[in-house]
């Protein structure tokens, strides 16, 4: 292998290195829209804290013709970041799940506690 082609394999093999960690951050999103609203949730006895977790609420799902009971979890706690949990969205006529996931500290949840009031 020439000396040239030896360095292209280099810089191609350092150009996925550092790649890899941003692909990691990446997300995806699917939104599922229906004409069903869930029950009500269910109450949950929380277990007492996990050092390093927070606690994610059961929530219920939709599997096609049903809505199913996902029992709450232990979530690796994310410096800076809080947990939005789970939630059900009326949407006139229909309902949208929106997706657990984290959120940064700070004016984010000024936000989101000044729209749930």
């Amino acid at each position: 292998m020439s000396a040239r082609n030896v360095v292209i394999l280099c810089a191609l093999i350092a150009g996925g290195v550092v790649a890899l960690p941003a692909a990691s951050h990446a997300q995806v999103s699917l939104s599922v829209n229906i004409g069903v609203p869930p029950p009500p949730p269910r109450v949950e006895v929380v277990p007492p804290p996990r050092s390093g977790y927070v606690w994610a609420p059961g929530y219920w799902r939709w599997e096609g013709r049903r809505h199913v009971w996902m029992d709450g979890r232990w979530e690796r706690a994310r410096p800076g970041h809080y947990w939005v949990a789970e939630r059900w969205v009326q949407e006139g006529r229909h309902w949208r799940l929106e997706p657990g996931h984290w959120e940064r500290n700070g004016r984010e949840m000024e936000r989101r506690h000044e729209r749930d009031r």
